[in-house]
């Protein structure tokens, strides 16, 4: 007897689980023993075809999902990229997997239907207690909250561009997610929302992929006291932010425009930030003076403005704690003029960071524009404790006169 064949069908259900659906449906031609083996397994997912017809695929959910010998599905994953995967069947199937006790649900229906949003989800997926992550993609699901509402469990809440039935369905969802954790919110121009409120004491994590597609009146209200990490990329700045202050954030990754000093006031306590200010920054959106970053070590900055080593100049003076600086121009970045700032020989007006604690300075795509150079060139003068610096140049240099290096 082969070792495989040997061992307890408990475990061979479990081992099938780290292979994907379709292969471990397959296994059932294997022998007699294997016939209904992976009918025990508690990981399911669904891919369809996009080039082609899944009515096989559609067929075999309907058939075999009631048919799934485990009391408890850890997850049930369906992309679908075609008209073949009726609204109505996915309903039932997500209600099947709710009477299962599922633990992660995650459903991506792109492109699959036209007109209005059509997928409506069961009402019992809203009360499930063991539901931990919520994963839904796609302008035709209707998320449509029932006055009924708890998810006890859920921990983690992906929603990519859905439609939501009312203006304030997000909130009420949210009010009843108790201990939720990480929360994604990307939204389209059809989602019928005009205000996003994020109130949730429990967050650690929170994504806000914004692409601009809805109307400059666009809100989001965000109230998390325990976020530990943010990620906001608003790369047209139609959306207004009203932030309380989060005293727990460790990380951000930010892109914005003109609301970059609202932003600062509630994160001044972050240790890692990416930053990338877009489009066409001006001096007047530069923030205010009071806002400090006493726990800051790791700075990332893209370069795509003018007023860039202004703005830099700002971050370091209060970040008296800078470790890790690193630069990189951004490859949609615009540059019309330069302002010489005067950096002046006063040891008082260089940073903290740079005489006490600045250990390593990277910067990318550097193209030797003159702004580069004299800040390149203070940063190797005045950081007395630099362990490391790295200048790697773009494959397109700016030109510069026969009078000045673009190498320092």
């Amino acid at each position: 007897m082969d070792r495989i064949s040997g061992l307890s069908d408990e475990l061979l259900a479990r081992i099938l689980t780290f292979v994907p659906t379709k292969v471990a449906v397959s296994t059932s031609i294997l022998s007699k023993r294997w016939e209904f083996l992976w009918t025990w397994v508690p990981k399911l997912e669904f891919v369809d075809n996009k080039y082609g017809s899944d009515l096989a695929i559609r067929d075999f959910i309907n058939k075999n999902l009631p048919l799934l010998k485990p009391p408890v599905i850890e997850s049930f994953l369906l992309k679908c990229y075609s008209s073949f995967f009726q609204p109505e069947d996915i309903t039932q199937w997500v209600a099947t997997t709710v009477s299962r006790c599922i633990v992660e649900l995650d459903i991506d229906c792109v492109y699959c239907w036209s007109g209005e949003p059509c997928l409506l989800l069961p009402c019992s997926l809203f009360t499930c207690e063991s539901l931990v992550t919520l994963k839904l993609n796609g302008e035709m699901i209707l998320l449509d909250v029932p006055r009924t509402v708890y998810l006890p469990s859920l921990k983690t809440l992906h929603l990519g561009c859905v439609t939501y039935s009312k203006e304030d369905t997000f909130r009420l969802l949210l009010s009843y997610c108790p201990v939720l954790e990480d929360l994604v919110i990307q939204r389209s121009g059809r989602d019928k929302a005009k205000a996003i409120v994020v109130i949730s004491p429990s967050l650690h994590m929170l994504t806000l992929p914004l692409d601009g597609g809805t109307s400059s009146t666009d809100e989001f209200v965000i109230v998390t006291p325990s976020l530990k990490y943010l990620n906001i990329e608003d790369y047209n700045a139609r959306y207004s932010y009203l932030v309380a202050h989060m005293p727990k954030v460790e990380e951000a990754d930010i892109v914005v425009d003109e609301y970059l000093e609202m932003v600062f006031e509630s994160i001044t306590s972050v240790k890692r930030l990416s930053l990338c200010v877009y489009f066409d920054f001006e001096e007047r959106y530069m923030y205010h003076d009071g806002i400090f970053f006493g726990q800051l070590e790791h700075l990332k900055l893209g370069i795509s403005f003018d007023y860039w080593s202004k703005l830099l100049f700002r971050l370091r003076r209060d970040a008296p704690k800078l470790r890790v600086l690193k630069l990189y121009v951004y490859s949609g970045g615009r540059f019309k003029k330069y302002e010489s700032i005067s950096w002046n020989n006063d040891p008082s007006a260089v940073p903290t960071c740079l005489l006490e604690s600045l250990e390593t300075f990277e910067f990318a795509d550097y193209r030797g524009r003159q702004e580069e150079r004299d800040f390149v060139s203070f940063i190797i003068k005045h950081a007395c404790h630099l362990k490391s610096s790295t200048i790697t140049p773009s494959t397109i240099m700016e030109t510069c006169s026969s009078a000045d290096s673009c190498c320092i």
